[in-house]
């Protein structure tokens, strides 16, 4: 007979969060919570430190992590240089990770960081590579939802021309898929843009 062990008898296991790790894990995640609430200051003292603590370990996910949330803060406050450093220090360590879908996470947050930079080009072509990913993964509604957030980037840029190209591509997808409505209004939107070129 198979005797289970009671579910309240159950205790952390030895290593990871439940020994040293306990206090900067803890940190971490009072950051996050305090990022959510908008108390970016607070946030920042938390994350910073559970950073350090994460440094001090040599532990490359947890520095990740946090350096992650950093990037967030940093976006939260507007600071885009300072998100890019945080973002491209998560990047690095996600590379030496080998973590595929964290860098792909990553490289969609860096569009708004360009964005807010105003570096059009490198937002572009950080969706030109993100358009890749969805189309390799044959998936069509991540595709779609780059190429609107790349029409966006081209009417900030100021390229009508290239955001109306956009607009009918979209609209040509949602065409296959039979979404007549919403194709005729992003048809509709590329003609409008056609025509205050």
């Amino acid at each position: 007979m198979n005797k289970l062990q009671d579910i309240q008898s159950i205790g952390p296991m030895a290593g990871g969060d439940a020994g040293e790790q306990g206090p900067i894990k803890t940190e971490y995640e009072k950051g996050k919570k305090l990022l959510e609430q908008g108390k970016h200051g607070e946030a920042a003292v938390a994350l910073h430190n559970a950073l350090l603590g994460y440094e001090e370990k040599n532990d490359e996910v947890g520095m990740a992590n946090a350096s992650n949330q950093l990037g967030h803060l940093c976006v939260a406050r507007e600071d885009f240089d300072k998100a890019e450093e945080h973002y491209g220090r998560t990047r690095e360590l996600c590379e030496k990770l080998d973590d595929p879908l964290s860098l792909f996470a990553l490289s969609k947050v860096l569009v708004d960081v360009y964005i807010g930079q105003k570096k059009y080009d490198k937002a572009i072509n950080t969706c030109l590579d993100n358009l890749d990913v969805y189309r390799g993964n044959n998936d069509p509604r991540g595709a779609i939802e780059v190429m609107e957030k790349m029409a966006d980037i081209y009417l900030l840029a100021g390229q009508k021309d290239k955001a109306a190209d956009t607009c009918m591509t979209i609209a040509s997808i949602h065409r296959n898929f039979k979404h007549a409505g919403i194709a005729d209004s992003f048809e509709k939107k590329a003609a409008e843009l056609k025509e205050a070129c």
